[in-house]
């Protein structure tokens, strides 16, 4: 199943999307987010009949999920970026976080930060949780745990990331408007195999990255059963994966700049359009 969020900023509804058709879900939850998962709200939609279908034309999209609690992500996951960024490949997850209020729709504008000259990209696979982790005994575990997918941009902000951020990275992750998630929740039954999605990304029409999740130093189910020993996920939570090479950071294109549209694009969950102006 695919779920969005329909509506002007702070005022979404719930919507499924099913063979072309949306439906209106305000009957059963108030939005798409951690309570809705924790109770079982998956299950209650695939069971429901008779929902209103709704014509979502000309409609904001907004993130699939609301303001999640956290927003966890994992760098240098994908080896040729670890060398692109002068690194090399971890041997222990990178971890560091997001501040949720980044999160934003798949077509909203994305702000370029006062002072910045350094404004990247990045397309990832972003795990929403469904059940809370803890401890948990090994990464077979993990997947149980996992709601669904995301589409995600992990924008980053360079110079603050990495010039004068004090070893750590979210200064350069956390501006405004840095994290657009969507169009779509894809429930983890519909995606399949997480390993094994294509995931792609442009800038003014030029291609940029193109790879696939195959190449995670870490896979989804390490991930979640890593994350599981340090912290507690709860449902609604989102975890970014890392992002592959092709990235402005390597040197082999320019940052961002105001009028620069950015897409993102993964197999079965979607496609991003955002279009940067200057805060």
């Amino acid at each position: 199943m695919k779920f969005m969020r329909v509506g002007p900023v702070g005022r979404e509804r719930p919507v499924l999307f099913a063979d072309g058709r949306h439906f209106d879900l305000s009957s059963l939850t108030a939005d798409i987010d951690g309570e809705f998962l924790a109770s079982d709200g998956v299950r209650r939609v695939r069971e429901a009949t008779d929902l209103p279908e709704i014509d979502v034309t000309g409609q904001r999209v907004g993130a699939p999920v609301a303001r999640p609690g956290v927003v966890l992500c994992v760098g240098q996951n994908y080896a040729a970026h670890a060398a692109e960024s002068g690194a090399a490949p971890p041997t222990d997850p990178i971890i560091f976080y997001k501040a949720p209020n980044t999160v934003v729709g798949p077509y909203d504008e994305v702000l370029i930060p006062r002072g910045s000259t350094k404004t990247d990209w990045e397309v990832e696979l972003a795990v929403v949780v469904g059940r809370p982790a803890r401890y948990l005994a090994s990464p077979a575990d993990a997947l149980g745990h996992i709601a669904g997918y995301v589409l995600s941009n992990d924008v980053s902000e360079r110079d603050f990331q990495l010039a004068v951020s004090g070893g750590q990275w979210s200064k350069g992750k956390s501006c405004e408007t840095f994290q657009p998630l969507g169009p779509w929740l894809v429930t983890a039954d519909e995606v399949g195999d997480p390993q094994a999605l294509r995931l792609r990304s442009w800038v003014n029409g030029e291609p940029r990255q193109d790879s696939s999740t195959k190449d995670m130093i870490f896979d989804v189910a390490y991930l979640v059963w890593h994350l599981s020993q340090y912290t507690v996920l709860e449902p609604g939570d989102v975890i970014n994966t890392g992002t592959p090479q092709g990235v402005a950071l390597s040197g082999r294109f320019p940052y961002l700049t105001a009028g620069d549209v950015m897409e993102v694009e993964i197999d079965g969950l979607g496609r991003q359009r955002n279009t940067l102006r200057d805060a």
